[in-house]
């Protein structure tokens, strides 16, 4: 391409000198007719022709095809990069492929790791739940044990039963809102194989004498050996409030109703209660005069006469 631009910038000096020559420059001893004739005689080449400006005129016809020749040349060299380019980039391209096929494969292995593990934590759930249900299942055992226990080291089996109840104050409370209305005692028994009885408490009375008296009731329990035992329940009963300071003990007796279903063999675990409603006033409890409670807790005592 240099050596096509310096031919061509040869070819252009030529022709612009001959046509300075022929516009201005007559030779010596030729008159201005003879020089005008000369320039008429004068013959241009074929493909050469001149307009008002000599720079541009001097250049022959076969400009065009040149630049013609030279935007084939520069197009060429153009395509030829660009085909450069394209292999580059199809390299890439191929690389980046092999790249995303790699990853997909290390997502396919990641999934099924996933699913892998998605099994073992839900198994691991499931034994968690089971173990929850069996320690659940303990505790609730635990607990049916501890009050078993409990009732067995408070029971009697001689039909006279202590009952000690503490936090007075609180259940009190609790029977006037509603939220706990009564207690009741363990269980105990009139005799080694007895009946099963056990006592209620309204802390703020029941019947005739809620809001006003203590209530304190007894009740007739289902038993292990009832199919031995007469009925209905005939035995005198003895309902004892303990003064702590031992001066004046509240007592209340009573006699079994024995056409009171209270009294016949039990069918559900426990018959309904019956005793007395107007057992304590409440003022008569809380009287600073008495000790029935001190320290938070008083003591209520049953006698069941088995004679």
């Amino acid at each position: 391409m240099l050596l096509l631009l310096q031919h061509m910038r040869q070819l252009q000096g030529t022709l612009c000198s001959a046509a300075r020559a022929a516009q201005g420059f007559p030779q010596p001893g030729l008159s201005l007719k003879s020089a005008g004739k000369s320039i008429s005689e004068l013959k241009v080449p074929a493909g050469l022709e001149f307009s008002r400006d000599p720079e541009v005129d001097c250049l022959p016809a076969s400009v065009p095809e040149d630049e013609s020749v030279l935007r084939q040349l520069v197009r060429e060299k153009v395509i030829s990069e660009l085909e450069n380019k394209l292999h580059v980039f199809e390299n890439i391209v191929a690389v980046l492929n092999k790249e995303v096929e790699s990853s997909n494969l290390e997502i396919l292995a990641f999934r099924r790791q996933s699913e892998l593990d998605q099994n073992i934590i839900r198994g691991l759930e499931l034994k968690v739940r089971n173990l929850h249900r069996c320690l659940t299942q303990k505790d609730a055992g635990l607990s049916s044990l501890h009050k078993s226990l409990l009732f067995s080291e408070q029971a009697s089996y001689d039909g006279i039963f202590l009952w000690k109840i503490t936090e007075v104050g609180r259940k009190l409370q609790d029977s006037v809102t509603g939220r706990t209305v009564s207690l009741y005692s363990p269980a105990f028994y009139t005799a080694k194989y007895g009946y099963k009885v056990c006592l209620r408490v309204y802390l703020n009375g029941d019947g005739a004498g809620k809001g006003t008296h203590m209530s304190l009731f007894f009740v007739v329990m289902k038993g292990d050996y009832d199919a031995l035992l007469p009925w209905p329940f005939r035995h005198k009963v003895t309902f004892m409030l303990l003064d702590q300071n031992n001066r004046e003990h509240i007592i209340d007796a009573f006699r079994p109703d024995l056409a009171s279903a209270s009294f016949q063999r039990p069918v559900n675990d426990m018959n309904v209660a019956s005793g007395c409603p107007m057992f304590l006033p409440l003022a008569k409890l809380q009287s600073p005069k008495h000790a029935y409670v001190k320290e938070d807790t008083l003591f209520l005592k049953c006698i069941v006469e088995t004679n």
